[in-house]
């Protein structure tokens, strides 16, 4: 793994933007992985054109063509086989950033090499249709490769879309979607900490939160579950179509989507783990006796939707490692408000301006409620000590 993320996050590969020489060169060191386990292509075209799922979108009024990267693993059992579960990881990144990139460093121009995002799961992902061509599995499984990710979900809009509609040259796929009974997404998993791993779409069918934890009990993880199946990656694409899903991330840190995101950053002991619990997951999902079924969950993004008027200068930990009561600042940012009035790194935050702070949710919705430039007092719990800051808040920028 640490081979591939040290490949495709390299400077030659220049950030694996949609349609440039480091997209195609990253979709070219998949496919041969992906022909070398002799996986099934996809498409009806010669040698390793047939793992390409080609699509052009519009981006700032130009047209960009990439592709989607598929292979498929028919399962053994003759009854389940005709049941598909898709296994996934988005490739592309951010190219040299830019304004209006997505980069967190608009003004900077320089590769950004996306270790995390997303060679960690590409990497994960290429390990399990490894382990899964060896030892196979009763439903089948579509392993892909996301392109163009970032620009908005493009591939896997584009994917669905294809499987809605009637295509000729479509071969080792079912009939249409309704052929799809579950997705498993993977995305920036390079980075664990506390042996915490977030599990999102846990309420997306009625056994996933059990299986999950079991799971992680076999694999002595700790994770946290989210019941909606909603969220900036691909998983979000499948379950607007009825189609349960499971999302593993390890969660942000700084040096996401800046040129920073490097190899040598990455836990890769983490990602073994991630691995493992990856398999386990996957072998029981893809011998459930029944097929899963599918719950409408609603979204609870309060962070997407929430419109905050103060930053604190802080990360915080949105996976809920934290297993004392408050919310944990993964991340304090030197020069901000929290920073300069004394809060620290792995400090848990328990009251905002008098108010209890319990999850990230309440969090949020303790932020929504403050107005900029006026100091307010955080109650925080440090190596057993409950100690109140007061900060002064700062206008979050639009």
């Amino acid at each position: 793994m640490r081979q591939a993320v040290e490949y495709l996050a390299s400077q030659e590969l220049g950030g694996r933007y949609p349609g440039t020489a480091g997209d195609t060169l990253a979709s070219e060191f998949i496919v041969d992985k992906l022909r070398s386990l002799k996986l099934k292509p996809v498409v009806k075209e010669k040698k390793a054109k047939g793992f390409y799922h080609d699509f052009t979108y519009t981006k700032k009024d130009k047209e960009v063509t990439t592709h989607n990267i598929i292979a498929v693993l028919p399962g053994k059992d003759k009854h389940l086989r005709n049941e598909y579960i898709v296994v996934g990881s988005h490739f592309d990144h951010l190219g040299m950033g830019g304004e209006g990139s997505g980069s967190r460093r608009p003004d900077t121009l320089g590769v950004h090499p996306g270790a995390d995002d997303n060679a960690s799961g590409d990497a994960v992902v290429l390990e399990l249709a490894k382990y899964f061509k060896k030892v196979r599995s009763p439903r089948s499984i579509i392993f892909m490769f996301f392109g163009a990710e970032e620009q908005g979900l493009v591939g896997s809009k584009y994917f669905l879309e294809w499987m809605k509609r009637e295509d000729d040259r479509r071969i080792n796929l079912p009939a249409d979607r309704k052929g799809i009974v579950a997705m498993v997404n993977l995305d920036m998993v390079g980075r664990m900490r506390d042996n915490a791993l977030s599990v999102s779409g846990t309420g997306t069918s009625s056994e996933f939160k059990a299986m999950a934890e079991q799971v992680a009990e076999k694999t002595n993880l700790n994770i946290s579950c989210t019941p909606d199946g909603y969220g900036p990656s691909d998983h979000a694409s499948f379950v607007v179509v009825d189609i349960p899903v499971l999302f593993l991330t390890t969660g942000g840190h700084m040096e996401y989507h800046t040129p920073d995101d490097v190899p040598s950053t990455l836990n890769y002991d983490g990602m073994q783990q991630t691995l493992a619990f990856s398999q386990e997951l996957i072998t029981r999902l893809a011998s459930m006796p029944t097929t899963p079924d599918y719950i409408s969950v609603p979204s609870n993004n309060t962070m997407k939707h929430a419109n905050f008027k103060v930053t604190l200068g802080l990360m915080p930990d949105v996976m809920g490692a934290s297993r004392i009561p408050g919310l944990r600042a993964d991340i304090v940012v030197a020069g901000k408000p929290a920073h300069t009035a004394g809060i620290r790194s792995g400090d848990i935050i328990q009251e905002i301006d008098g108010k209890p702070v319990k999850d990230i949710n309440e969090y949020m919705e303790r932020l929504s409620e403050l107005t900029p430039d006026t100091t307010i007092p955080v109650k925080v719990l440090r190596n057993e000590e409950i100690i109140t800051f007061q900060v002064h808040l700062m206008p979050a920028k639009k």
